[in-house]
């Protein structure tokens, strides 16, 4: 019983990343692919654990927190990205 919970919840997961994915390559605009991006992160890291849980490890754990603090960044140098336009600020001195 708790297999098939846990598989039909892994489909979902993927078919929620797939849709994700779609909103990346063709959403109307940027904040947009950010949100989609910030979903796949936040999907992928839920997929993992139920897939830790699938096989009764604790091996994953680690992956759960690289993905996590790696959807973190991204997303906040996308957003940065989108309000300023470029992510590192480059000062010049004339």
């Amino acid at each position: 019983m708790i297999e098939t919970i846990l598989t039909i919840s892994l489909s979902l997961f993927c078919l929620a990343i797939l849709l994700a994915l779609y909103r990346i390559i063709w959403g109307p605009s940027m904040p947009d692919r950010v949100v989609a991006l910030d979903m796949i992160g936040v999907n992928l890291i839920s997929g993992v654990a139920v897939f830790s849980v699938a096989l009764n490890t604790h091996a994953f754990l680690e992956v759960i927190l690289i993905v996590g603090i790696l959807a973190f960044i991204s997303t906040i140098a996308f957003a940065r990205f989108v309000e300023r336009g470029d992510i590192v600020e480059h000062k010049r001195n004339y």
